[in-house]
């Protein structure tokens, strides 16, 4: 949408010109108001082109998803996507930047809450985190909240908050259908378990990570902290 003196200009002008009506500038609103509604549309355009390219060609879907932004700057899910591609690049910085802005856009925005906590949490800013996932959390429409949970529940083990990251865990792992692979979610809630001295809960815990990821990583790291459980 044109700015504020942008959107004046042609107010101005017909006033100057003594014979028009005040239906010939009500009409000229109906088409400003047109054209916004097409550069949204547009705009929506751009960011499905983003998310169409992302896995094939990041930087063409970079480009797609500022030119959604461009054109709609309140296109809270094109800031998303530019806020992933920075995060891919490492430029954390740039993505904090993206994300704080599609939540200003819409403060309900979980998926945003919670990516941003990934992107602090790698950062090393785990107070700051704890406080994006539980804001992601507090959206009662949250689609995927297992996912907030993981992370908080990681997020405050890491500050050494092992009672309040078993609870999170213990949520994050109860959910059907689970976002986070159901191994890795199980592997942090046995490690949390050992750090609270709950050794039968860990053994547990770490054993059936060992059988939901037969062979795979998520055991490998579970057979080693097994072994160290005294």
């Amino acid at each position: 949408m044109p700015d504020g003196e942008q959107r004046r200009g042609p107010w101005g002008a017909l006033t100057l010109q003594c014979g028009r009506s005040l239906l010939v500038g009500g009409c000229l609103f109906i088409s400003a108001c047109a054209a916004t509604e097409e550069s949204i549309q547009k705009s929506q355009g751009h960011y499905q082109e983003g998310i169409a390219t992302l896995s094939g060609d990041r930087q063409k879907a970079f480009v797609s998803f500022q030119k959604a932004v461009q054109l709609n700057p309140k296109n809270k899910e094109a800031r998303y996507g530019l806020g992933h591609v920075y995060a891919i690049q490492g430029k954390l910085a740039l993505a904090e930047e993206e994300l704080q802005a599609a939540i200003q856009i819409d403060d309900a925005y979980s998926e945003a809450h919670t990516y941003l906590g990934q992107v602090l949490a790698s950062q090393g800013k785990w107070d700051e985190a704890i406080k994006s996932y539980r804001a992601a959390l507090a959206n009662p429409l949250y689609a995927t909240p297992d996912l907030a949970r993981f992370h908080l529940g990681r997020a405050l083990a890491q500050r050494g908050d092992f009672q309040e990251a078993m609870e999170s865990l213990e949520d994050a792992a109860a959910a059907s259908p689970a976002s986070v692979p159901p191994a890795l979610t199980h592997l942090e809630l046995g490690r949390v378990y050992a750090k609270l001295g709950y050794v039968v809960k860990a053994r547990e815990t770490l054993g059936k990570v060992k059988t939901m990821d037969k062979g795979g990583e998520y055991a490998t790291a579970a057979t080693e902290l097994l072994a160290r459980l005294k």
